[in-house]
């Protein structure tokens, strides 16, 4: 054994190899995807053995796959963010129903903020609605036993089961002890044993629907008086309380942190905290009723503190209600709790100081608590804020895409359909290319709703190459099939950039380290029935507006290809620089592409840009992709403009092609500035 200090992300996919899982299949998004890297990693060094780890092509394959292994006794785990369960929802809601072999668990990552998501959606509730059992850690540690205890429970009653960490329990850090290395517990020699009850008819379902029932109440059970699972659910309390304090995940830790800073205040300033009794709960559904109603005995008002929505609260209000407990329940709902984002220990401190003063009425915990914070606090800065927007990166080939798509349309009306990745950035000014952005794979078939209800726009759907993988090829298949006049930009950048740089069926190299022959996405499109399909470098700027025109002109179903690598994946080019005895200070290069390695200097002088200022490049951001040397309508950015893709120029072969002449190209649709006095104007 040594001792490694571990994120918890790490810390869950150490427990999930020491339970002795077979198979680890996902689909990456923050906060979840660093366990499928931590077991790919160990896996290549040696140190999990008898593993196998893939990133599945989306979250419905990953459970699917995780879901057969089960079924032949080997132990599975599934691994998304909370909006990945919404794809594989399908695929779960009937496996809960047919049940599980192997121990299955699903370890779904919910993101309070939102910090990197869409929604703030709570996996306790989807555990609610599908019916399977929920463990919410509050440290990395409890995860780390939580993750061992779900496989046994998933066995005990044939069911899948949830460990839903958040975001600062899968990215805190902490140590544990770890074995040198482990092995995948051996499948049962029967393997997959054939049965009915494996297939979902309706009368296997309205059975398995009883079975779902039944088991609820006895996991329920075991929740509140089996050792191994009641320990995640934590009580005590000081002297003889009127009033209790609920916390679940992450929420725990803060309330106790701030009980703790409100006890040495109130200590510091000779007063007492009222005799309180708290309870940690581990484990939400189904929620453990014996033992909430144990805490709740002798008790006139409690506060609940979870993070996302009022599960607890809720849970706490039914038993109050059904036991006719006179007990006052408090938290997000009556407004005592905040109803969004995440928890803090000062949010909390404060949330706790008014549930005191108001329970005890003879205190003033508030002011104490206002008047501390205060004094820590640094002095307030009054000066101008720096404008941050997020911004796609220096070189990133996705500016190119946007701003030759624009180029292209010139005047004509558009609807731009984004999609999720690092491209919904382009909805930013001055790019302003993204209208749309609804979930994964939305962009292509959004596009196609507008290309309906909406015909004199052109609808263009921007898709990255993972997503194209993971959620687009149905889309595109939609829009063959029924004739949508949409073109499809595919932004090619070789990796699955938003969430890490995770492989997908495009690079064709696996977790396990084996390389196969890549899917090419063209063969895709072509195979799906897509007949004009144009190709570019979108760092050069001339053939990326040429095959823009090519597809958007198509009458059609149409694709473009833009392939260039992520700035992740490639060593930068030499920087450019901006000539000041060239440059007019007409800010082209910065209003047209916003690059964020080209800033403004008003107090710069020229012979051309007289008192206006000028651009400058900062080297140290600057990747030489060459875009702005292309957009500059007086050359006066100098360095390497990138070489055209030199792939297939185009497949549009069919009669119905109706490219048409290119038009010049021109920024913003107009005929560039070529003089000083064009600036001015």
């Amino acid at each position: 054994m040594s001792t490694k200090l571990l994120m918890g992300n790490e810390a869950f996919a150490w427990a999930a190899l020491k339970a002795g899982v077979n198979v680890v299949a996902g689909y990456p998004g923050t906060p979840s995807s660093e366990l499928v890297e931590t077991v790919a990693r160990l896996h290549a060094q040696g140190t999990a053995r008898g593993v196998h780890v893939e990133w599945s092509t989306n979250e419905k394959a990953a459970l699917e796959v995780a879901a057969a292994a089960s079924y032949c006794g080997a132990r599975a785990l599934f691994t998304c963010k909370q909006v990945g369960l919404n794809v594989a929802s399908d695929a779960l809601m009937s496996l809960n129903y047919v049940g599980v072999n192997g121990g299955l668990v699903l370890f779904v990552a919910d993101d309070p903020g939102p910090i990197s998501s869409q929604t703030e959606q709570d996996t306790r509730r989807f555990a609610a609605f599908a019916k399977v059992p929920v463990l919410d850690p509050s440290t990395p540690e409890e995860g780390f036993a939580m993750m061992q205890q779900a496989f046994e429970l998933s066995e005990r009653y044939h069911a899948p089961v949830i460990v839903r960490p958040t975001t600062r329990i899968c990215h805190a850090s902490t140590f544990f002890e770890l074995p040198e290395f482990t092995e995948a517990r051996p499948i049962p020699e029967e393997g997959f044993q054939k049965d009915p009850k494996w297939v979902i008819f309706p009368k296997r379902a309205f059975e398995g629907h009883g079975e779902v029932n039944r088991r609820l109440a006895r996991i329920a059970w075991d929740y509140a008086f089996d050792p191994e699972f009641s320990q995640f659910n934590h009580r005590f309390e000081n002297a003889k309380p009127l009033v209790g304090i609920v916390a679940g995940g992450v929420s725990t830790q803060y309330a106790r942190e701030a009980l703790t800073l409100l006890a040495q205040w109130a200590a510091e300033a000779g007063m007492v905290l009222p005799p309180y009794r708290f309870l940690a709960v581990g484990t939400p559904y189904p929620f453990p009723a014996e033992t909430a109603a144990a805490f709740a005995e002798g008790l006139c008002d409690a506060v609940v503190f979870e993070e996302l929505d009022s599960v607890l609260e809720e849970e706490l209000l039914r038993l109050a209600g059904q036991r006719h407990l006179p007990l006052r329940v408090s938290g997000k709902l009556t407004g005592e709790a905040p109803d969004r984002g995440e928890n803090s220990t000062e949010v909390l401190a404060q949330r706790l100081a008014r549930f005191f003063d108001r329970t005890t009425g003879d205190q003033n915990f508030s002011a104490l608590v206002e008047q501390r914070l205060a004094s820590s606090a640094t002095e307030p800065y009054d000066g101008p804020l720096p404008v941050r927007p997020p911004v796609l990166c220096a070189g990133c080939p996705h500016r190119g895409s946007f701003f030759a798509i624009k180029q292209a349309l010139g005047k004509t009306p558009a609807v731009f359909c984004g999609d999720i990745g690092c491209y919904t950035l382009g909805n930013a000014k001055p790019l302003d290319a993204v209208d749309t952005c609804l979930c994964m794979g939305a962009g292509i078939t959004t596009a196609q709703g507008f290309s309906v209800a909406q015909p004199g726009s052109k609808a263009v759907a921007f898709v990255g190459d993972s997503t194209f993988f993971a959620s687009g090829m149905t889309g595109v298949a939609n829009a063959v099939y029924n004739g949508h006049n949409i073109t499809v930009a595919v932004l090619d950048n070789s990796t699955t950039a938003m969430t890490g740089s995770q492989p997908h069926p495009g690079t064709g190299v696996t977790l396990m380290g084996e390389k196969r022959k890549p899917l090419v996405i063209e063969e895709v499109l072509q195979a799906l029935g897509v007949q004009c399909i144009t190709f570019a470098n979108p760092h050069n700027l001339e053939e990326s507006v040429a095959a823009a025109q090519e597809a958007i002109q198509f009458d059609g179903p149409s694709a473009i290809i833009f392939r260039a690598p992520c700035i992740q994946l490639k060593r930068p080019d030499a920087p450019v620089v901006i000539s000041q005895d060239t440059c007019t200070g007409c800010k082209k290069c910065i209003t047209s592409i916003g690059c964020p390695a080209i800033g403004f200097s008003a107090a710069a002088e020229g012979p051309r840009s007289g008192k206006r200022g000028q651009a400058f490049v900062d080297a140290s951001l600057c990747d030489g992709c060459g875009l702005c040397v292309q957009v500059c309508p007086f050359g006066a950015i100098e360095g390497a403009v990138a070489q055209p893709y030199g792939g297939a120029r185009s497949t549009a072969d069919s009669p119905g092609s109706n490219t048409g002449p290119l038009a010049p190209i021109s920024l913003d649709g107009e005929t560039p500035a070529e003089t000083e006095e064009d600036i001015d104007d």
